[in-house]
């Protein structure tokens, strides 16, 4: 399964975040039922294609490649139907899937600028999601308020894992993480006092939990419940 599934679990918050927002601003429609399955699989069809320019490997990429590619073209064509505008955005992200796929062919996929264009490209979803519900006439200044909030917290949430796996042991990369989690509380704070108090907690993650030798597996589970805060905090102050 693991040549289906993504092994990057940070990316479900990413996956998910943007979409629960989206919807929290400006309400649900059926349509976003097959416009978040398009995204869920436009995801797991990208893991893949990257997997397959990174390793060569046809044989062992090409079938997850289809199926997904079979379910997701059905999906991609009920989204058009009902937002035909909508083939602008789908555009602007087969450009930018050019950036990851240089970094995979270059095996260098785990490089902070491509974490950086993964997360901004995460995050822009909240766009569509926004324009289905309310079309021009959206609050697309709250939307873009959201869309920063979420890119900061998660370059935030990057720099932070990288302190805790791969570079538990560099000590610059733990004052970049820990200075730029200190510098994102000032924006907090002016966008809401409750916002201000989760990414204070989130500058003490930053700072104490590299240093207890947290495993994978728990590092995601924790990630899930800061996710999941920041979540509830955006819907008190926004809602």
């Amino acid at each position: 399964m693991n040549r289906y599934i993504p092994n990057q679990h940070g990316a479900w918050a990413m996956l998910l975040l943007p979409f629960l927002l989206g919807l929290s601003v400006a309400g649900a429609r059926t349509v976003h039922i097959p416009l978040f399955l398009c995204w869920l699989f436009m995801y797991l069809f990208s893991f893949p294609v990257l997997q397959w320019i990174k390793t060569r490997r046809t044989e062992r990429y090409l079938k997850p490649a289809v199926v997904y590619g079979v379910i997701l073209i059905p999906l991609v064509g009920i989204v058009v139907g009902a937002q035909p505008k909508l083939i602008g955005y789908g555009i602007l992200l087969l450009a930018a899937f050019a950036i990851p796929a240089y970094f995979a062919k270059n095996k260098n996929e785990r490089a902070l600028l491509n974490d950086i264009v993964a997360i901004l490209l995460f995050c822009s979803f909240i766009y569509p999601v926004v324009y289905v519900s309310a079309g021009i006439e959206a609050d697309w200044t709250r939307t873009t308020l959201l869309f920063l909030l979420l890119g900061l917290y998660f370059v935030g949430t990057a720099l932070y894992v990288k302190t805790v796996i791969r570079e538990k042991k560099n000590p610059r990369y733990y004052r970049i993480s820990v200075g730029y989690h200190a510098l994102l509380i000032p924006f907090a704070a002016w966008l809401s006092l409750p916002l201000a108090l989760v990414f204070a907690i989130l500058l003490l993650r930053a700072v104490f939990l590299p240093k207890k030798g947290l495993k994978i597996k728990q590092t995601g589970t924790a990630e899930i419940g800061f996710a999941v805060l920041l979540y509830l905090s955006v819907l008190l102050v926004y809602l």
